[in-house]
């Protein structure tokens, strides 16, 4: 499975003087609308779209009920949501006010070890194209060409496909920025 990427110039907030660098970035496409997912995810089985639709619905409704009573909600297959928050801190317990201490509350998702593997399992990457200056390249060589830049030779490093491993090193080059 090929995912699309394309080229951002970003800067590293932790190091504002360094020129920006070219990071590869998600090129997401538009979700699917709710009965064509229901109708791909159900295809070549027995269970309706419509019934699809109705159990995410009850899902989607039981989980923000769920969270707001405290409880972790393990979706099996699927992954773990639970609710975080920050804080700030009091210097005795009598002065905490939750009210105004508590701070940015959100939802975390944590995939399943399965839902992970089935999707990074022999993932690659495909150069989707280029975003400099609020301009949408639609791919390098188009970039390239707009800029005046030579096209590298056939095998050079020209950011085309690769077969990168997902979950990397952590190497220098690696996007500080997600």
């Amino acid at each position: 499975m090929s995912v699309n990427y394309k080229l951002v110039q970003k800067k590293n907030p932790m190091k504002k003087d360094e020129p920006a660098k070219w990071y590869a970035v998600p090129n997401s496409a538009k979700p699917l609308a709710q009965k064509a997912m229901t109708r791909a995810a159900t295809t070549n089985t027995t269970m309706a779209p419509i019934e699809l639709e109705a159990a995410m619905e009850l899902l989607a409704a039981f989980i923000p009920q769920q969270l707001q009573q405290g409880h972790t909600v393990n979706v099996p297959g699927m992954g773990t949501f639970r609710l975080a928050f920050k804080s700030e801190g009091a210097e005795k317990i009598e002065d905490f006010n939750a009210g105004m201490m508590i701070k940015s509350p959100r939802i975390l998702f944590t995939p399943a070890k399965e839902l992970k593997e089935r999707l990074l399992r022999g993932l690659s990457y495909e150069n989707g194209g280029v975003l400099e200056a609020g301009v949408n390249y639609a791919s390098l060589a188009d970039y390239r060409k707009a800029k005046g830049l030579p096209t590298p030779a056939p095998g050079g490093t020209g950011g085309g496909t690769g077969g990168s491993t997902p979950g990397g090193s952590g190497g220098q080059g690696e996007n500080p920025l997600g």
